[in-house]
């Protein structure tokens, strides 16, 4: 759908257009008022000639133009009418403020409705039960809440929750939007599609995603047109959700939720992932300013005038993994001539009160921290108290002055935090920002957003493969296959499977034991044993004769149901256990590596890596885990061969997508300094469910 006059409308109809005090109708029209919208205006009310100075009409079918965007604010019952009269009128697009659709049972009829008349005019539809898209950059506002105009910046703002949205319009913290969308039930129109078409939007610095569910394949198109447009994202997502029932049967539903697959999706996109609606604001605030610098985001230098706030400072940027670099010689001498006697030049370094207000020094300090080798962010800690006149105002003012000029002149990126979020002043704030001086509310905000700054931007064409792979493969479930299915399969498409067969009683097992290199282990095979060890299906290190006749009897024993065989299996070598997972249930297909064998799941120790994935972008996930070192040969053990695990779950990803199953575990691998084999199997295969052929590159 084309968003272009719904998101620049140069005309505008209100249905459900009165002047009631306190209604949707009433206050959409003063918000176009109070914005100073420049485009024609018109109601639709069958029962008024004109409403608030604008004049009216009985039916969308009686403009007399074509409008760009209809904003709909009548009962629930009359909304599809309206928007089939838009559609047909040939409107540009609406925004349906008024609720009573899906977010409750009995809405959900009239949802489909209103879908059914945007679909067949290809009308887009922001809403039902939302507050509608503030443009402030184009003086536009189609919102049913109160609002009170600011000037433009350049922070979007993608909502599900209306009430995010309208306290982040009502913030004074220097933020200022360039757009703010509440997308409410998005029955039509999703946050991917806001996103994708921002991305473009001229004047946007960065968007801030505040998201309810995961937005599905759609998601990654717009993080791929952000990535190549260059605009950040910052993206909170609310509910941890599970992978349902059929996922966590699996060791690998429980390590690795759709909560966490979601997230590695926002990292390989080079977005910033949020913890709550402060950090959304402040790292979106923070990413949307062009700042100043070389661009070496490596080493960070903190400036204050407390000792208190720079050790706070050093503990956080401990914890976030930040580098606070010693101050090279030449640093510390021209800081030396800088600073009173009391202070010592370091990192961080507490400049004293003594030369507070002092604009020249201050801007001097900012400039050498910048200029030190191994510095690319300058944190400068900024507080400013309300209210401030006369002589004591002139201090702050002389110490902000101070810090902008060091800024102009420094050779990093400097950025401004206060320390406690209420202490950073809504004009200061905006005149940091103004001269490209990101400025942030709080201390350990500031950090995080002193952070953001050095993450790489996500690849585009990368993002587009895992949305193609998403949308060939995302399902909700289907039926497991028994073990020695799903490794015949694997072993029929390359994967490394250990040696073995289905064998038919106990004369047959015996025959196993010297087909397999006499040292096998016997397990009960059925589509419903998925941990084998919990249910006693197993029998490990079988030498003997004897032994096996014993096990095969008491593994049929067992209740496996009609489909249950045994297995025969050749003794795997001893290695570290890794567990290889593919899943396709999540927002995107992705690989889940890690420290695998009976201790998977309280390690928790997993790299996630969307599919498609090569085999090189595999080894580095192998090599982030905390665990790695067992792998890379910690105390002078042979290092495993990390090569073998990377092609092995490179091939697993590829089996996920090109046999149509909707999750493959194998747990443990085993892996040695010679290779890597798979020895316990589970998969299950997609049903029911119409996907298109993807390839994977």
């Amino acid at each position: 759908m084309d968003l272009s006059r719904l998101m620049r409308p140069r005309s505008i109809a209100v249905v459900g257009a009165t002047d009631r005090p306190g209604s949707y109708g009433a206050q959409a029209l003063l918000n176009l008022d109070a914005v100073g919208y420049p485009g024609e205006v018109w109601g639709v009310n069958p029962r008024r000639s004109s409403v608030l100075g604008r004049p009216c009409v009985p039916s969308v079918s009686d403009l007399p133009v074509a409008v760009d965007a209809v904003l709909v604010a009548i009962p629930a019952a009359g909304v599809a009418s309206a928007l089939e009269e838009a559609g047909a009128r040939g409107c540009g697009g609406a925004v349906v403020v008024s609720a009573g659709f899906a977010e409750f049972s009995g809405g959900v009829g009239l949802q489909a409705d209103l879908v059914a008349a945007a679909r067949r005019h290809d009308l887009p539809v922001c809403g039902p039960n939302c507050n509608g898209i503030v443009a402030t950059h184009a003086h536009t506002a189609l919102w049913g809440d109160a609002l009170t105009p600011r000037e433009p910046g350049a922070v979007a703002l993608i909502s599900q929750s209306g009430n995010v949205a309208v306290n982040a319009l009502a913030t004074r913290r220097g933020l200022r939007f360039h757009t703010v969308v509440a997308s409410g039930n998005q029955a039509v129109l999703s946050g991917a599609d806001y996103l994708e078409y921002l991305a473009f939007d001229e004047g946007v610095g960065s968007i801030a995603l505040y998201l309810e569910d995961d937005g599905g394949p759609g998601l990654c198109d717009g993080l791929a047109a952000c990535a190549s447009a260059g605009v950040r994202v910052v993206v909170l997502k609310v509910g941890s959700s599970t992978a349902g029932a059929s996922a966590a049967a699996a060791h690998s539903g429980a390590l690795a939720g759709d909560q966490r697959i979601f997230r590695a999706l926002i990292e390989e996109a080079g977005a910033v992932w949020a913890d709550d609606v402060h950090e959304l604001l402040e790292l979106a605030k923070t990413l949307a300013v062009p700042v100043r610098g070389h661009g070496r985001y490596d080493g960070l230098a903190i400036m204050t005038c407390s000792g208190g706030d720079s050790a706070q400072g050093a503990d956080e940027a401990e914890r976030l993994g930040l580098a606070l670099p010693e101050l090279a010689p030449a640093t510390c001498d021209r800081l030396r001539q800088l600073l009173p006697a009391a202070a010592t030049a370091a990192n961080p370094l507490d400049y004293t009160a003594m030369i507070w207000g002092d604009a020249d020094s201050l801007a001097g300090l900012v400039q050498a921290l910048g200029a030190d080798p191994a510095i690319g962010r300058v944190l400068v800690f900024y507080d400013q108290p309300p209210d401030l006149d006369g002589a004591i105002k002139e201090s702050w003012d002389a110490v902000r002055e101070g810090i902008t000029a060091g800024a102009a002149l420094s050779e990093a990126a400097t950025i401004v935090s206060s320390t406690l979020p209420e202490l950073l002043d809504d004009d200061a704030g905006w005149r940091f920002i103004q001269d490209g001086i990101p400025a942030v509310a709080g201390l350990r905000t500031g950090l995080r957003c002193a952070a953001a700054l050095g993450r790489p931007a996500g690849d585009p064409d990368r993002l587009r493969e895992i949305a193609r792979a998403a949308r060939g493969v995302r399902t909700a479930g289907g039926e497991w296959l028994s073990e020695h299915d799903a490794k015949e399969l694997l072993r029929g498409a390359g994967v490394s499977v250990v040696e073995g067969r289905v064998v038919s009683d106990p004369d047959d097992a015996v025959a196993a034991l010297g087909e397999l290199g006499g040292h096998i282990a016997l397990k009960l095979s059925a589509p419903g044993i998925l941990h084998k060890s919990e249910a006693g299906a197993i029998e490990l290190g079988l030498r003997a004769e004897a032994e096996v006749r014993s096990a095969y009897a008491r593994l049929r024993a067992l209740d496996g149901g009609p489909a249950a065989s045994v297995l025969a299996e050749r003794m795997a070598a001893p290695g570290v256990e890794l567990i290889v997972a593919a899943r396709a249930d999540a927002v995107v297909p992705a690989l889940v590596i890690g420290l695998g064998g009976v201790w998977t799941e309280m390690l928790g120790d997993v790299a996630i890596v969307p599919l498609p994935a090569s085999a090189a972008r595999i080894q580095t996930g192998v090599r982030s885990l905390r665990g790695a070192p067992l792998l890379t040969g910690a105390r002078g053990s042979a290092p495993a061969d990390l090569d073998a695990v990377a092609r092995l779950a490179e091939r697993v990803g590829e089996v996920l997508v090109e046999e149509s199953l909707d999750l493959i575990e194998l747990n443990p691998v085993f892996v040695g300094p010679n290779g890597a084999v798979a020895v316990d199997a589970i998969a299950r295969r997609r049903v029911g469910v119409a996907s298109e052929a993807v390839a994977l590159p």
